[in-house]
């Protein structure tokens, strides 16, 4: 089974083949790499997940990557956990009250 790595602070310009690129110039074989964009406005949100070739050492590759610097920042490199499931991402009550009805301020 392939491994997944969190890729953190990532420069905004960043580009899904040029974090590919940054893992496997480390020394690592990628078996893909996606940098996470904001659905409303299309700019990256600064960060991302390598997936590992199979066989590759995670714990190696989270050593080797975390505190490298990539454009000048300095990323932090984590095992990558999974989706939460059920969050919709929503934030706020929408002005309604648990019981449907408006508030009244």
């Amino acid at each position: 089974m392939a491994s997944k790595l969190y890729i953190g602070n990532l420069p905004h310009s960043v580009t899904d083949a040029a974090l590919s690129d940054f893992v496997t110039n480390a020394g690592f074989q990628v078996a893909s790499a996606v940098v996470i964009h904001d659905k409303m406005t299309g700019q990256a949100r600064g960060f991302g997940f390598v997936e590992l070739a199979e066989g590759e050492d995670l714990q190696r590759a989270v050593a080797g990557l975390n505190g490298q610097s990539l454009e000048g920042r300095t990323l932090t490199v984590n095992e990558a956990r999974p989706q939460r499931t059920g969050y919709s991402g929503q934030r706020g009550g929408g002005g309604r009250d648990r019981s449907g009805g408006r508030r009244d301020y």
